[in-house]
């Protein structure tokens, strides 16, 4: 352990003891919602910049007031306190604004994905039982396919336009128009709301299935957000926040604008992520902290280095999926000193964040958590001759359990029975709950940090296999591969060989823009010295480009069902034969040896 990062350490007691204060659990029905807060801010900050977007410059009093109108309007349509309001408006000041003007009446916001269409999206708006559906009408062609659906009778459209559009839709209310003539005064419902009520339905990215909506309660969302502001961002009202990512995901929405509506910040907002403007937006607005999801940042590390890359406005930055492989190069590349990498989920009941600013960790927690062991082949948890469960030693991969207790409420989704199934019961005594992650982590040692453990995201319990009688992480896997110079992005995951056991791993890959021809020799060598025989993949596919959900997250599902299969895949394909030092393209001869059971491992 060095001096310097002891007394690094040491600074940081003050933020950690006014956290401990501003993280006690408060009762429920106190009088607080993010409404509130955010009246309280604009009172605080009335003419400084909220939201910088586009050419538009929205102050704190501006965007109050505006909410307010927005609150009123949806009275007059006849929303109450507890129903359910789903927004379908793309990233512009209007969609904050309708988000605060809904929780000021005390109404649920379901944040709809703006990228849905059919039937997903009939989905979202039946599933949550909303009584309005509020839409951009940039998003009306969307709407309009799904708004005559049996199940969405009984919902209200209404449309907010662009600001540089005026509303067409014939079949669909202008809330503009009502909200124009309205008071600009703070409702006396905002007054009303507690930290019980349910601010958000925040749906999940539907990777695998239908998308399930997640609550979230005030209480929850204000504590995220203060954990942030204070421990994570550390921003101040002359702060600026860059914010990219899709408000319909608590990243951007809690952790970003709830940072904001805690400390008083400014946000750069938006439409869409774009790697090539990133440093030229940073530079123009003098943005200080970013908001990031971690593939975001591979993108910004993938384009070529400039000399003056460092040389910018930048210094911290929060999100999650920063990967050990890019940490260190992308912190150093772009200048960044501070890096919060938290773990949550929308449904969750835990967070881990790294407020210490260690290197590849997302931190520790103040929640009581468990690493279980887990059978990676059955899909399960071990549980001993008892029928408890046994936790990993230190360093050692687990599942991830939260407990579940007055102060670390399950909030669960709006489907009890999904709820239900996130519940591990009896884990370490009789009758006690505990929330399944559903993520393998372990801890990892980072130098002294006040005694707290630190931890480590290891992968989805769902994304592990076992080859070879070995459990195979497919993010570590991937970190590797990343590594090598010709590869952009690798996508990897265990697929099906007759008559083997266990899944072989086989991984997706798109290349560096100036790539004109793959170095499979190279390549090859690169997999061989850097990973154990068990977790190379046997297989390797070459992809134009890899399909990503709206916050980057690789979608492997059809990659998994295609897999090696020739007739399914025109791309070019490799494979590692056992005891090769090479991959070779797969032809149908040893395809069919495959699949015979032939070929041996």
């Amino acid at each position: 352990m060095s001096l310097i990062d002891f007394f690094k350490v040491l600074t940081d007691i003050p933020t950690l003891l006014t956290l401990k204060r501003g993280l006690r659990p408060r009762p429920l029905e106190d009088i607080d919602s993010v409404g509130l807060q955010c009246a309280l801010t604009a009172s605080k900050f009335p003419t400084s910049p909220l939201l910088l977007f586009e050419d538009q410059k929205i102050t704190w009093r501006e965007f109050n007031d505006r909410a307010n109108q927005y609150t009123y309007a949806l009275q007059k349509l006849g929303v109450k306190r507890s129903d359910v309001v789903s927004i379908v408006v793309e990233n512009r000041p209007e969609l904050l604004i309708l988000f605060i003007a809904v929780n000021k009446l005390g109404a649920i916001a379901a944040m709809i994905n703006t990228n849905l269409r059919a039937n997903p999206l009939r989905h979202c708006l039946s599933v949550t039982n909303s009584k309005i559906c509020v839409f951009g009408t940039e998003l009306s062609d969307a709407i309009n396919e799904v708004r005559d659906e049996p199940s969405l009778q009984s919902c209200q459209f209404t449309e907010i336009p662009e600001r540089s559009q005026s509303a067409n839709t014939e079949w669909a209310t202008n809330l503009d128009t009502i909200a124009d003539g309205e008071e600009v005064t703070d409702p006396p419902c905002q007054l009303e709301c507690t930290l019980a009520d349910v601010a958000l339905y925040v749906f999940t990215s539907g990777t695998t299935g239908l998308p399930k909506a997640a609550i979230m309660t005030n209480r929850r969302f204000l504590q995220s957000a203060r954990l942030s502001s204070i421990a994570g961002l550390r921003c101040k009202e002359n702060d600026r926040i860059y914010l990219c990512l899709p408000m319909y995901h608590s990243t951007g929405l809690v952790i970003g604008f709830g940072s904001s509506v805690m400390s008083g910040a400014s946000i750069f907002l938006r439409r869409k992520f774009s790697a090539s403007k990133f440093l030229s937006d940073i530079r123009t607005h003098n943005v200080s902290h970013l908001i990031y999801v971690g593939e975001l940042l591979r993108y910004l590390n993938n384009l070529p280095v400039q000399k003056d890359d460092s040389q910018n406005s930048l210094h911290t930055m929060m999100g999650n999926g920063l990967r050990p492989d890019i940490w260190k190069s992308f912190t150093r590349r772009f200048g960044i000193s501070r890096v919060t990498e938290f773990y949550a989920s929308s449904e969750g009941n835990i967070a881990f964040a790294n407020i210490l600013n260690k290197e590849c960790t997302i931190g520790l927690t103040a929640s009581k958590v468990a690493l279980v062991q887990y059978d990676v082949d059955m899909n399960e948890i071990v549980r001993d001759s008892t029928g408890k469960c046994i936790e990993v030693p230190d360093g050692e991969v687990g599942l991830c359990l939260g407990h579940i207790n007055p102060n670390a409420a399950f909030e669960g989704y709006t489907d009890s029975t999904a709820t239900e199934k996130k519940i591990v019961n009896d884990v370490f005594e009789k009758g006690d709950r505990w929330f399944n992650t559903g993520d393998l982590m372990r801890t990892v040692p980072v130098g002294f940090a006040l005694g707290y453990k630190h931890y480590q995201f290891v992968d989805r319990t769902g994304d592990t296999y076992r080859w070879c009688s070995e459990n195979v992480s497919t993010n570590e896997v991937a970190e590797v591969l990343n590594g090598f110079s010709d590869v952009a992005l690798s996508n990897v995951f265990g697929v099906k060989i007759p008559q083997a056991e266990g899944r072989a791993g086989m991984a997706a890959l798109t290349l560096q823009e100036d790539v004109e021809k793959f170095n499979i020799e190279a390549f090859s060598e690169h997999v061989i010295n850097n990973l154990p025989f068990y977790a190379r993949p046997v297989f390797v596919r070459i992809l134009p480009q890899l399909e990503v959900t709206s916050t980057f997250k690789v979608i492997k599902n059809d990659l998994r069902d295609e897999g090696y299969d020739l007739a399914k895949v025109s791309d070019p394909l490799y494979t590692l034969k056992k005891g090769a030092e090479k991959y070779t393209p797969l032809d149908e001869d040893y395809f069919e040896l495959l699949q015979r059971g032939e070929a041996r491992f």
